[in-house]
């Protein structure tokens, strides 16, 4: 990672981290201040409807996703690097780094990367088991931990609204320094 790192630092590309996550209320929410006589409370929900979020996250600060409250395959991860491939810049060479998720790997996906190479995205993949590798990661730890309201668990339309908020104002209204 670190030639990646320091090739990008010298404009040779632009380094961007994949991965996907999901938001529900059945999300666990760790723990929770409040005043004294004051707690907070939370309906606790053993099933509720889930936000998948698909992210593209640099180091610079860049965040391109794309949602879906449907089951995540491979046809919405091809979806997802689509959109990326269109909203990058055309003259601008794309690493992006991911994982060996099954959905990363079939037979479909692999198809389609020599069309998104002839559009200058090269994918490489992580070593198996090491999500500390893949710096979106750590976005998905703050949303989910640090960002979201406790207020945002209170109905799936609410949870909806507060990821998209977190993730439109990336870069602005919160941003994670990787130096």
């Amino acid at each position: 990672m670190k030639a990646l790192h320091e090739q990008e630092d010298q404009g040779e590309h632009e380094l961007y981290y994949f991965d996907e996550s999901g938001f529900s209320q059945a999300s666990s929410v760790p723990y929770a201040w409040s005043p004294i006589g004051k707690p907070w409370e939370v309906t606790a929900y053993s099933r509720s409807r889930r936000l998948n979020v698909l992210g593209f996250l640099s180091r610079a600060g860049k965040l391109v996703y794309h949602t879906t409250t449907e089951t995540v395959t491979t046809e919405t991860v091809i979806e997802a690097f689509d959109q990326f491939v269109i909203q990058k810049d055309p003259d601008t060479f794309a690493v992006v780094v991911l994982d060996n998720a099954s959905m990363h790997r079939s037979k479909a996906f692999r198809r389609k990367r020599v069309e998104w190479m002839s559009q200058r995205v090269h994918l490489i993949y992580l070593s198996a088991y090491s999500p500390e590798l893949n710096l979106i990661e750590i976005l998905w730890r703050q949303m989910k931990y640090t960002w979201l309201p406790l207020s945002a668990y209170l109905s799936f339309e609410r949870l909806r609204e507060e990821v998209h908020r977190l993730l439109g104002g990336y870069g602005t209204d919160h941003a994670i320094n990787f130096e």
